[in-house]
């Protein structure tokens, strides 16, 4: 496995892989791996002949109060991380190789990215976006894995990769969890000991709205209701959203009648974490 730092140097293995035939699978990141990483990497080297996994903490993705000097870094458990998993290359480049100090183009994603995380967090998924469609003008891999843990950035991810005609597949992979439920997160670093414990509330709310979708409750006000009665009996949670919405716009719904994603977004403490689910209308 080789780690590279230069955008040249990455298309010239690239080049070298493609009069090979080789497929190429990419895993986007931003360092820090942990379990969920790692199985988008495993699936990669399952499905593609060569896997690149970028490691990029990107800046124009996070707002001016957010966590983008103390984001987790940590390249050489990473590197082993990868190597691993099947990786054959990380592309793990500075900030200056990959936005010039000119640079005004940028991609954005209407519509979808309005609610959710994008009313939130207001210029995160144009940063996703363009630093995305870099990634895949520079690997060009024939697929590329995202975790389903961040839901609407997958979404996003699958409408841009359409509307721009990348043909590239984009393959959505299932969250993993730690034993408890908390969904695997780089943040998770942050919390405290008992603030790890009030984490799995999140995931005892969401199987809350599982059990009342089971039992026949079609009304997306009531669900969330279920939802936030459940997080609002953990004094270290403060609920940032609930959103129930169709699972393929993301628009919100008021009566369920198709698959819908259930998606919340909490703060424990200072440290902000987000958890979903799926569910098929039957």
């Amino acid at each position: 496995m080789e780690t590279v730092q230069s955008i040249k140097e990455t298309r010239e293995l690239i080049k070298s892989w493609r009069r090979n035939g080789y497929t190429i699978g990419l895993v986007p990141t931003m360092g820090f791996l942990h379990e969920g990483h790692k199985s988008l990497i495993k699936k990669a080297s399952a499905e593609n002949d060569k896997v690149v996994v970028s490691i990029f903490v990107n800046p124009i993705q996070f707002g001016p109060n957010e966590d983008l000097t103390s984001y987790p870094r940590d390249l050489e458990k990473d590197k082993i991380t990868c190597d691993n998993a099947g990786a054959d290359l990380i592309f793990n480049p500075q900030v200056s190789e990959m936005y010039s100090d000119n640079a005004v183009t940028s991609v954005t994603v209407d519509e979808i990215t309005e609610g959710l995380c994008g009313a939130k967090r207001p210029i995160h998924f144009r940063g996703v976006c363009t630093v995305v469609s870099k990634l895949f003008n520079i690997v060009t891999p024939d697929r590329a894995y995202f975790g389903e843990k961040d839901s609407q950035q997958l979404a996003v991810i699958k409408r841009m990769v359409s509307d721009l005609n990348f043909d590239i597949d984009i393959v959505g992979c299932p969250i993993i969890r730690e034993e408890d439920g908390l969904a695997k997160s780089s943040r998770n670093i942050y919390l405290s000991d008992e603030e790890r414990k009030a984490a799995t509330v999140l995931n005892k709310s969401l199987n809350s709205a599982k059990d009342a979708l089971q039992n026949g409750e079609r009304y997306a006000s009531k669900l969330a209701h279920v939802i936030s009665e459940k997080i609002d009996n953990e004094p270290l949670a403060k609920i940032d959203y609930i959103e129930i919405v169709d699972s393929v716009d993301l628009k919100p719904v008021c009566e369920i009648t198709s698959s819908i994603l259930v998606a919340i977004a909490i703060y424990i403490g200072k440290t902000r974490l987000i958890d979903n689910f799926t569910w098929n209308f039957k």
